[in-house]
């Protein structure tokens, strides 16, 4: 199954916080709105997402305030 183009997007920004160790309210609504562009959360974009939280969760990325 081809990765849609949303999808792609997704996992670019989502990597750019892995790399950061760090990701602001700001970058992660902006990962949500992404997600939502099409209407559609797909299963690899819902994967995408439950990765990003449990990173969140586990503290391998420090959501911070702006």
């Amino acid at each position: 199954m081809k990765s849609s183009k949303t999808a792609q997007k997704l996992a670019e920004r989502i990597n750019k916080a892995i790399e950061n160790e760090i990701i602001t309210n700001h970058e992660y609504e902006e990962i949500l709105h992404i997600a939502n562009e099409d209407g559609i959360i797909d299963p690899e974009e819902r994967a995408l997402l439950g990765q990003l939280k449990e990173m969140i969760v586990d503290k391998t990325i420090k959501r911070v305030a702006e």
